[in-house]
Formats: structure tokens, sequence, C-alpha cells
């Protein structure tokens, strides 16, 4: 009986491989998980929810999970992408500028395409890959060389390589690619580096840009005024793009997170606010036109970037009244609620220790504590350079109301100095150091957004870079910073099931979908993609 199963199994493989991979259309992105079998954005949805409606795995049966099989690069570098499935097939970059296709049954690799690395990278934090997007018979990619790839989904042969900056400079890409209509959308990294960042997108048939959005502006156009002038202070100032985007289709615009201003610490060459630095820009999705800006930290010197997922959502109920928002736990230690479609702030409140602000004033901005600028001697400050939270995305169930987010609870004494611009050369002007006296700790964390206030923690022992997964079900999905993957309760915060996975969870809490009527929880950690499910 086995042997006939495993038969029609491999003969089921072979059929599909034959016919093709299915033609991915902008309506299966905009539908994002109505067919929950699929994930094929970074987010699960446009709207960056990391919300699945599968329902199978339950808080009364999550503790019989089960590892079903394990998947080796074979390769030195840690997963931070989003695996994508479509129809039973999985899609995964990672470190160094690999992609693979997996069967998601069973684990094995059906294509892998490889990059090539060359030996003079600049970059700060590791050649890693966040992901890839698809459409159509096509999967795209980012890679740390700056360059964006479409490849073809069946057999991973590349169609086009577009080059987008000069890698020797410092540009960089590697957040997962946002496709939308006929354009696939990619921001640039480097900002340690001096760059001006940008999003641009790129027409999906041939590669060609479309557009250019400039995160530093530049003499002349909108928000130029925040930088010196008569200085090229500007084309050195930063604003990397980490992580994805959302997008919401009525008002058909793009949100994304932006990153510090450069040099991280020292910043009497750049006085100004330094837009569109740490804030959160809405773009024309056709043109690349910012409609508005909120910037969470302006003028920043304590490396706080933005680049984390905005998070939309309809109808949340504030004082009594439905409003669209987008929803940010931002690196600087405040979560905000903010209208999407006006760009104002509703409110803002912190939801971890923080000591350079009062408040956040109803305009927006920061009412600053004094004594909080990193100086040649050192001044302590919470939270550190790694922030409130950082690139790990967050979760929002829609049923609860909640929002999750992986918390860090850190300080740090910040140094600067002055360092002159070199071209390809680390350019941050100073430095941090945490204190040997402080307790370091993370923790998940659920937040109402209708309040910005905490309903309930799960503190971990150590910090953690996980994102987090929620399902419909009622289970949050997120990992602690020693290996292990852990399941919540979503309206309490019960900790009902933990699996050690031998390397701690970073950026993404992993994936869930169904084949053939069989639930999988998909983990990347390490060097390794672990799936489980309940026993059959």
């Amino acid at each position: 009986m086995r042997r006939a199963l495993l038969l029609i199994v491999l003969c089921s493989i072979t059929l599909a491989a034959q016919q093709g991979p299915p033609v991915i259309t902008s309506q299966d992105l905009m539908d994002g998980l109505k067919d929950p079998t699929r994930w094929l954005t970074y987010s699960g949805n446009y709207f960056g929810h990391r919300h699945s409606p599968l329902t199978q795995i339950t808080p009364e049966n999550v503790s019989k999970l089960t590892a079903q099989w394990t998947f080796q690069t074979g390769s030195l570098g840690s997963f931070q992408a989003t695996p994508i499935v479509v129809d039973g097939i999985l899609y995964v970059s990672g470190f160094n500028n690999n992609a693979w296709a997996i069967d998601a049954r069973s684990g094995r690799q059906i294509w892998r395409y490889r990059h090539n690395v060359p030996d003079d990278l600049h970059v700060c934090c590791g050649a890693v890959n966040r992901g890839l997007a698809v459409l159509g018979d096509k999967v795209f990619m980012n890679t740390i060389d700056a360059h964006l790839l479409a490849l073809d989904m069946k057999t991973g042969a590349l169609l086009w390589d577009a080059k987008l900056a000069d890698y020797k400079m410092g540009y960089s890409a590697t957040a997962a690619p946002l496709v939308v209509k006929d354009k696939v959308i990619i921001g640039m990294a480097g900002a340690e580096f001096g760059i001006r960042g940008f999003i641009q997108a790129h027409d999906v048939e041939t590669g060609k840009p479309a557009w250019r959005f400039y995160t530093v502006a530049g003499p002349g156009e909108p928000g130029g005024n925040t930088w010196p002038q008569g200085t090229d202070a500007y084309l050195h100032g930063g604003g990397s793009i980490w992580v994805t985007g959302t997008y919401d289709a009525e008002q058909n615009l793009v949100f994304y997170g932006t990153g510090n201003p450069g040099p991280d610490y020292f910043s009497a060459n750049r006085e100004g606010d330094n837009l569109y630095t740490c804030s959160l820009v809405a773009l024309d999705a056709d043109t690349g036109k910012v409609k508005w800006h909120f910037q969470f930290t302006p003028h920043d010197v304590h490396d706080w970037d933005s680049t984390q997922v905005p998070v939309l959502a309809d109808n949340v109920m504030i004082n009594g009244q439905p409003r669209k928002v987008v929803m940010f736990a931002n690196r600087n230690g405040f979560f905000y609620v903010i209208d999407r479609v006006t760009g104002k702030l509703i409110h803002a409140k912190p939801f971890v220790t923080q000591t350079w602000a009062k408040e956040i004033s109803p305009e927006g901005r920061p009412i600053m504590i004094p004594g909080n600028q990193p100086t040649e001697t050192g001044t302590r400050t919470c939270p550190d350079l790694g922030g409130g939270t950082n690139f790990m995305s967050p979760s929002y169930d829609p049923t609860t109301g909640l929002f999750f987010v992986t918390a860090r609870e850190t300080c740090a004494v910040y140094f600067t100095w002055e360092q002159p611009y070199q071209p390809g050369v680390q350019w941050e002007s100073g430095g941090t150091q945490r204190p040997r006296d402080q307790r370091n700790f993370g923790a998940l964390r659920a937040i109402d957004p209708k309040t910005a206030e905490r309903k309930w923690e799960f503190q971990y022992t150590s910090v953690s870079s996980s994102g987090v997964l929620t399902t419909a079900s009622g289970l949050v999905f997120a990992g602690d910073g020693d290996g292990n993957v852990m399941a919540f309760e979503s309206r309490t915060g019960k900790n009902l099931w933990h699996y050690q996975l031998g390397v701690a969870i970073r950026s993404t809490a992993g994936t869930t979908y169904m084949v053939d009527g069989r639930q999988y929880f998909l983990v990347p950690s390490g060097s390794a993609l672990t799936a489980f499910a309940l026993p059959q």
C-alpha cells in the first residue's frame, strides 16, 4: 500500500514538472492568501499581515507538531528569507545570491541558481537575501552586488539581468522585490558606505527601469532643503531599504520604510531633518511620485533605520470611527498608527524602554530629552543601534485586531567622531558599546493598534531577531534568540509548543501552506529549512 502511494506521489510530481509551473497573475497577487495553499508575496498579502487563514494546526493540537523533512543548503550563511509557495513548490533565496526551487512535500531540490559574487564586495552586514517575488512564469531576485534578476520558474535559468548601481561604491540589494501590476519594485541598501538610497521600479518583461525615487532628497526637490545647501551631503545621505514594502491598491500607493542618514553618528555635516531618511514614504505605484511622507526620527544620530514593514489595515476603530491605517513598530522604540490616506499621525507610544524622547507630538515630531546625542566620550541611550525592533517582520491578525512584534530591550553607549568620506569605505563616523551592567532580552509583544497599548508579552531570555506569523486558528509563531521556534495562543500569549532548531531564526518566522490536504509550517533557520506538520 505504501509503495503504491509513493508511486502515485512521484507520478504526480513528474506530471506537474512536465506541465510546467502555473502562470501567476496580478490578480493572484491581489488575492493574497484567498488560496491558502499558496504564499505568493513576502508578507503573504499586499497589506503585510503575515496572517494565514489555515486552521488545521490549532492551539489544541499544535503540541503534536513534528519535523517532516529538512533541506540543507550545503553553504555558509543564514537564511533571512520568506519562502514563496506556488502549488506544492517552494521558491527561496539564501546567502551569497543562491536561489532554489524545492518540492514542498519532501524537501527535494528541483533546481538551484547561483549569481556569482564579486571578490571585492562592500557590505556591512553579510551577503544576505530576504526573499523572492513571482509573476507570470518568472521568479525575481535581488543580489548583494546590486542587480535585479528574472529567473525561469520551471528551470531556474536566467531570463534577464538589470544592473541597479555600482557595488564598488557600497550599493547592495538585500530585500525581496515587490511586484505590483507590471512592475518589479526594489530598494537599495548601503547607507553605511555613503550611498544615496533609492527605490526603483522595473518592467517585469524586460527589466528596463520604469521610475526611481531617491530616499535622499536633492537640491530643488521636495525635501531638498532639509540637507545643507551648497554641499554634496545629499549624495552620500544614506536612506537604505532593507525590507519589502506593502501596497494599497485602492490608492495605488506603495509604502516603504527608509533607513538612517549618513554618516550614522556624526551629523555636523548634515544639519537639518535629512528627508526622506528614517521615514515612511507613500509612493504612486505607476510613477514613483511621493504622495506623502512621515518622518519618525528627524536628523537621526543613533542608526535607527525605519526599514521595518509598514502594515496596513482597514476599519480599525479609533475613537469610535473606522480608520484606514498603517501600523509601524519603529526601531526608535515607538509604535505608530498613521492614517494611510493623509499620512497624519493618529497616535504613537513606546513599545520598549526608551530614554531619548519624552513623547511624540500630535504633529508626529519627537519631543527630545536632552543629553542623548553621541559624544567622543560616549552617551548612554535606549534602545541600542539594533533598536526596539529591526528587520524582523511583524504580523497583524485582523480577527483579534492585534499587532504582534519581536521587541528588543537593549541600551548602548553611543560614540561619535569626524571621518572623511571615501568612496567604497564604510562611513559611520562613530560606534556603540553595550554597557556591561544591563540585562539585554527580547520579547514577543501583542499591541492593540486602537490604543497603541500592550495587551500581553512573552519574554525571552535573550535578544531575538525572529519575525512573527499568525494563523486564523488563533496561533502565533515566533522564535527566541537561542534557537527555539515557538507557538503561542494569540489572545493570551500562552506558550503552547517549542522546537530547538539549533540556530536562531532571523528576519522571518516561517511560512505555512497546504499540500495534499495537509498543513505545513516551514521555518528557515541557519542554513536549513525545516518543515513541520501534524502526524497523519
